[in-house]
């Protein structure tokens, strides 16, 4: 028990002085990146037990989940509307390129079409590798190909939105201010319905523990009650724990047993975040769509940093969460199975 405790405290450790190193050198999103690289590098070039409780990591989802919610208002659910069409059908044309791209390389290295599909697709990591393993991929590489596209987004997007759209680089994150009632308040107990929520139905969408205090808190938003503001100190050490729990559970040697495979699917992400940038150049040209926000919104994932970033530049948070989330619902629902039926019946093709 004591051992534990010492493990946790030094994984805590570890994790805020990545954060403050990230912060005195002002990169992005330094409390959620600087722990996230701190402790994935502490404990793969160490190997040194890194304890993280997944409640903690939870916890902080949930508290991102209902700073983003207080983002929404009737009027950018309003806004919405007109985008959603757009979004759908340059969304579908990144998930085809993808497809297209992963399915072309798979033909010059040793790795199968549909480990290779499955390993790139932007899309959640957990729903990729379950929907891979029915088809008989290689899930070990799924997973491993997935961990490479999200870590080349998590440190290339937010480093380009944020110098490309901010006069000085800023790592602060603005937080709603439409909310002036006090936290420390009765009404503070609105937010136990999201907290509970959240835990309560974790398992049951993909990315649930933060999707759902998200959509709670912005319904309880656009009511009539005054919901309090979460504090910054409070968003901070949420974006703290998200970081360490990520970091925890990405292993430098993971990535090396990708060998040179791992670099193929670190060019592929780079190659479909600048599809997504591009796409958003065409979003923000045919709608009405701010530049920061467009980008942000078709940026291949993940929807933390995405929505983080957004608040940053000056982009519309209730926009990009709400895009970003349709992309997922997307992905997670329509595309393993448009794959899994794709890949069956080529199979059947095959055999006969």
């Amino acid at each position: 028990m004591e051992k534990d405790l010492k493990s946790f405290l030094e994984t805590l450790l570890v994790g805020c002085i990545g954060g403050l190193i990230f912060f005195l050198i002002s990169l992005p999103l330094p409390w959620m990146l600087g722990p996230l690289t701190a402790v994935m590098v502490w404990q793969s070039t160490t190997s040194r037990k890194m304890i993280w409780p997944a409640h903690y990591k939870n916890i902080g989802l949930i508290t991102l989940g209902i700073t983003f919610g207080l983002y929404f208002s009737i009027e950018s659910m309003l806004l919405i509307g007109p985008y959603f069409l757009p979004y759908v059908l340059l969304t579908s044309l990144m998930i085809l390129i993808s497809i297209i791209n992963s399915s072309f390389i798979s033909k010059f290295i040793n790795v199968d079409q549909v480990t290779s599909v499955f390993g790139s697709i932007p899309g959640g990591l957990t729903e990729m590798v379950i929907a891979s393993e029915s088809l008989h991929a290689k899930t070990s590489f799924v997973m491993i190909f997935q961990t490479v596209r999200l870590l080349v987004v998590l440190f290339t997007v937010p480093f380009i939105i944020i110098y490309a759209f901010s006069g000085e680089p800023n790592t602060s994150v603005a937080i709603s201010e439409q909310a002036s009632t006090p936290f420390l308040s009765w009404t503070a107990l609105l937010l136990l319905l999201p907290v509970l929520l959240g835990f309560r139905f974790k398992e049951f969408i993909p990315a649930g523990v933060m999707i759902v205090p998200l959509v709670t808190t912005g319904l309880l938003n656009i009511s009539p009650l005054e919901i309090p503001q979460v504090p910054a100190w409070l968003f901070l050490a949420a974006q703290l724990s998200v970081g360490i729990g990520l970091g925890k559970n990405i292993s430098l040697n993971d990535l090396r047993a990708a060998g040179k495979y791992g670099f193929v699917f670190a060019g592929l992400a780079v190659w479909l975040i600048l599809i997504g940038l591009g796409l958003g150049f065409v979003l923000a040209f045919i709608t009405s769509m701010d530049l920061p926000t467009a980008m942000l919104s078709m940026a291949p994932g993940g929807l933390v940093e995405m929505v983080l970033t957004a608040s940053i530049v000056g982009g519309d948070p209730a926009i990009v969460t709400s895009l970003q989330l349709t992309r997922i619902l997307i992905i997670v629902v329509c595309v393993p199975i448009g794959l899994k039926w794709y890949f069956k019946r080529k199979m059947k093709k095959t055999v006969a």
